[in-house]
């Protein structure tokens, strides 16, 4: 496997294969994902991960959706990172130019973890004007823990050194890869787990991803939930070991019109274990809103 992963020969057993398209913008050669008919709705992934992980979700909501989703900067098929477009404010403008280029103007907006944050940003920037955001275990607040000490100093001495992301690439087998899996608190299936080992062995990938943790700050992103301009919805899985279930209420208190909807039993990667139902909170969040 090459520094970075190559289409040709890694795609090729890609979920959704026959959506993807390469497009040119902000510097960057992106992955997209584009399916369905209707208003555009779109998707972000979250740290590490990459399109594959709304591969159930997508097609469930094609037929009433344009879904759209892409790598995010430096990750999976999305090489080589621009200057600045790791952190989040670069991550958001970014995407926004992305969207431009695409000519799409999403009616909905859906991230998981970091890709909420991203969302939360463009809107505040006035990047984008969705009607609404839907966050999945949202990562709105500084990260502690053993995670948060790749969201540091440390992880910039990691993101610029080769070899420690050899190390990390050579280290994911798939004991690896389902024992990181299985910490998140989520159970993911053969399929996911197979895929992440992909994107876990790549290079190019891990440093997408070491890159990200170092640039990101998170000090300031709660008050952007205070200035956000759009209604959003926070679903929360209660098996979260990532994110803490409870932040979900406290990022509430902060956005003006946020709602909360309880994803029970699940983990961080709640919409992977549950498509189907991820993809019923957003077709119609209302109905899952705790009252």
């Amino acid at each position: 496997m090459g520094y970075y992963l190559d289409w040709a020969r890694d795609g090729r057993d890609w979920p959704n294969h026959a959506a993807s398209r390469f497009v040119e913008a902000a510097g960057m050669r992106w992955h997209v994902q584009v399916m369905g008919n209707g208003p555009a709705l779109l998707l972000l992934h979250g740290t590490g991960a990459a399109t594959h992980s709304w591969r159930d979700v997508m097609p469930k909501l094609a037929a009433h959706y344009t879904v759209v989703a892409m790598d995010l900067s430096g990750h999976a098929f999305t090489q080589p990172p621009s200057k600045n477009s790791l952190s989040l404010p670069g991550m958001a403008a970014a995407v926004a130019t992305l969207l431009r280029t695409l000519n799409v103007n999403p009616v909905r907006a859906v991230g998981h973890s970091a890709g909420a944050a991203v969302l939360v940003r463009m809107a505040v920037e006035r990047l984008f004007a969705p009607q609404d955001i839907i966050s999945f275990n949202g990562a709105f607040f500084p990260v502690t823990g053993v995670a948060g000490q790749f969201f540091s100093p440390l992880a910039k001495t990691f993101a610029n050194a080769t070899l420690v992301q050899k190390l990390f690439a050579k280290m994911a087998d798939r004991k690896a890869v389902e024992r990181l899996l299985r910490d998140t608190g989520s159970n993911i299936d053969a399929e996911g787990i197979t895929l992440y080992q992909k994107l876990f062995s790549n290079e190019g990938h891990i440093a997408g991803t070491l890159g990200m943790m170092a640039a990101w700050d998170l000090h300031w992103v709660p008050q952007d939930l205070k200035n956000l301009p759009v209604p959003i919805t926070l679903a929360f899985a209660s098996g979260d070991r990532t994110i803490p279930p409870a932040r979900a209420a406290e990022a509430a208190k902060l956005a003006p019109h946020a709602s909360l909807v309880e994803i029970k039993g699940l983990g961080h990667l709640a919409h992977e274990e549950d498509p189907t139902g991820a993809a019923a909170i957003i077709a119609d969040p209302v109905s899952f809103v705790l009252r």
